[in-house]
């Protein structure tokens, strides 16, 4: 990472929900994360799980004398249908749970960007007239509205103002 880091001002690594040298490197070397999380009691149980374990290895490695600085960590609600009671209710146990760590924005589950990603497109990329306008809108909104919390936060990280 120190190779780079003169030439770019944000590093995205996506690591799997493993507890391998990738994920752990990436931790070790990450001044922010992002974690995604399906409202489904099955997804919140595993990725409190997999968080616990991490939490013991991490401080495991901490006596090793390695330190994690984080500026920011925070949870992303994705595929989310509003209109699904349980879904709901688990965005809102996660939320009073979670109150700082919560992104306050959603990404909603949407035709738009499963189509989009069947074409290797994002949603920035594919025509509206692909869709009906409502469904496009509604993913495209959701979509700006999450950018725009992460890239407050990244500003935040950095000392400025968005």
């Amino acid at each position: 990472m120190k190779e780079v880091d003169d030439r770019y001002d944000v590093v995205v690594i996506d690591c799997p929900p493993q507890l391998g040298y990738l994920t752990l490197t990436a931790l070790s070397a990450s001044t922010a994360v992002l974690i995604t999380i399906h409202p489904q009691m099955l997804d919140v149980m595993s990725m409190s799980q997999f968080l616990l374990m991490l939490g013991g290895i991490l401080k495991s490695i901490s006596e090793a004398g390695a330190e994690v600085r984080l500026k920011w960590f925070r949870y992303l609600v994705t595929r989310y249908e509003p209109t699904d009671g349980p879904q709901a209710q688990m965005v809102g146990f996660m939320q009073a749970l979670f109150p700082k760590q919560m992104l306050k924005n959603q990404m909603l589950k949407s035709t738009a960007i499963s189509d989009a990603g069947i074409t290797n497109q994002t949603l920035y990329e594919v025509e509206r007239s692909a869709f009906t306008r409502a469904t496009y809108d509604r993913a495209i909104e959701a979509l700006k509205s999450v950018n725009e919390e992460v890239a407050s936060l990244v500003h935040q990280a950095w000392g400025r103002r968005a």
